[in-house]
């Protein structure tokens, strides 16, 4: 499966569970009901929810909508509108950057390091990798095996050493070689939020006097898989550090999908890149339009909506041949 067809699975059953909204006979009260009781099943949100339900409402009565499934067009433009991806989104792609990647355990960290350095080198960039997630040795061992993987250099030294020393020779080394982009590893946990405020402001405070020229980049990896746990997460991490953007991953298994729209929404910041799957190229650019299409659209091009996102899609570029990983 391509990349596309693996998200349009991913997110099957948050797409049927609209599609049966929009078969509602009439616009009352019912159809809200379940309407509502769908978005938050999607893990929309409440408050994206409320805004969502009172924007259709409102057009509702101003239209003199009468069918159902011209209120999906609503909710799609609605969310279009809000999940828009700014042009200068991806600047740091193009300039010499260090990119801080976050997040606890578990929620494909390692894994989307690996893919942007092989996407990043494929397209020409000298890219450095650096395992300053020193707290467990598998961790570290990891990252090296992706690193192989993406063909590309790791900084990295034992189990239990200093971060920020780790961070230190990354980034001398990136500026001795003339790295475009240097991805590094950071430790995930959060169960102390002051230690790990302290060692992020200290990787910080380190690339900012040994590399000045760099553009630095903080990026978030959650599961899309977790719903509203993925959004506490991102919660918790606002709380310590500043985000740049989020890489949700794991959209090819049970996700509901609608929490890309609830991190958007509630955080105010942008999701960057989606993940489907564990081969080098099963993680891409986010599209906001694309992905709200996998949402919304039954495929049954029985509508001139079906048949103008449908087109967007065909638009899409193809994947390059996938390299299966264990």
């Amino acid at each position: 499966m391509g990349f596309w067809d693996k998200l349009k699975a991913g997110l099957t059953k948050t797409r049927d569970s609209f599609a049966n909204v929009f078969k509602a006979s009439e616009i009352d009260e019912d159809f809200y009901d379940q309407l509502e009781e769908t978005l938050i099943m999607s893990d929309m949100g409440f408050e994206t929810t409320e805004a969502v339900i009172n924007d259709v409402k409102e057009k509702v009565k101003k239209l003199h909508i009468k069918d159902a499934n011209q209120c999906r067009e609503l909710i799609i433009n609605n969310l279009r509108d809000q999940m828009n991806v700014e042009d200068n989104a991806y600047d740091f792609e193009e300039k010499k950057s260090v990119i801080l990647v976050i997040g606890v355990n578990g929620v494909g960290k390692t894994t989307s390091i690996g893919k942007l350095a092989y996407q990043y080198r494929k397209r020409g960039k000298k890219v450095l990798i650096a395992a300053a997630d020193t707290f467990r040795a598998a961790a570290i061992d990891q990252l090296k095996t992706w690193a192989d993987r993406a063909e590309v250099d790791i900084i990295a030294q034992g189990e239990g050493s200093d971060p920020s020393a780790v961070v230190f020779d990354a980034v001398s080394a990136a500026r001795a070689r003339k790295t475009d982009i240097l991805l590094i590893d950071t430790a995930g946990r959060l169960h102390n939020k002051k230690n790990l405020m302290d060692e992020l402001g200290k990787m910080r405070r380190i690339i900012s006097k040994e590399y000045p020229d760099a553009n630095v980049e903080t990026l978030i990896v959650l599961d899309g898989s977790t719903g509203q746990n993925a959004l506490q997460q991102a919660r918790e991490f606002g709380n310590v550090t500043e985000i740049n953007g989020i890489i949700l991953t794991k959209l090819d298994g049970t996700a509901k999908g609608g929490v890309a729209i609830a991190i958007e929404s509630e955080l105010s910041v942008p999701v960057k890149y989606i993940g489907v799957g564990e081969s080098l190229d099963d993680l891409q650019r986010f599209d906001p339009n694309a992905y709200i299409t996998a949402l919304f659209a039954d495929f049954t091009l029985d509508s001139d909506m079906d048949k103008l996102i449908n087109a967007d899609i065909e638009q899409m570029p193809k994947d390059d041949d996938l390299f299966d990983i264990d």
